[in-house]
């Protein structure tokens, strides 16, 4: 894996306070933006004329253009090459049916978007330390 973070999320004001919170909390790695489920997916498999990304981390909302995030996270669970990457869900979705769901199709943690900035710092920050400094990724995912 590459070290880098696919941040899939559609609404600019998110894109921008997230890049800022991996900032704020020393997280360095580079953060590719894809803003629809369309160019996330054309990323991960290198469709369309991308080049395929192999993240270290995917940071999906669910609530996206063209295709949903859902759909994204279902994509990326059914193929073997992608379904090993870890899928944070950081959403403002309140639905329990979404988390539901989200587990389902291999999301590893669901994460609802405080409101509050600080609040918000911290748990991207803390998502940030645990899937890319912390944690032992599968060595068989690597590959």
């Amino acid at each position: 894996m590459s070290g880098k973070i696919l941040l899939v999320e559609d609404n600019e004001d998110d894109v921008v306070l997230t890049l800022r919170a991996l900032k704020q909390k020393n997280i360095l790695n580079e953060v590719i933006i894809a803003k629809d489920g369309v160019e996330a997916l054309d990323i991960l498999f290198g469709r369309n004329g991308r080049k395929e990304l192999k993240p270290s981390l995917i940071l999906l909302d669910l609530k996206l253009p063209k295709v949903g995030g859902l759909e994204v996270l279902t994509e990326i669970h059914k193929n073997e090459k992608t379904k090993k990457y870890p899928v944070v869900v950081l959403t403002t979705s309140n639905e329990e049916d979404d988390i539901v769901k989200s587990y389902s199709m291999g999301a590893k943690s669901f994460i609802r978007k405080p409101v509050d900035f600080s609040r918000f710092t911290e748990a991207v920050g803390q998502l940030g330390l645990y899937w890319l400094v912390l944690n032992e990724p599968n060595p068989k995912s690597l590959e």
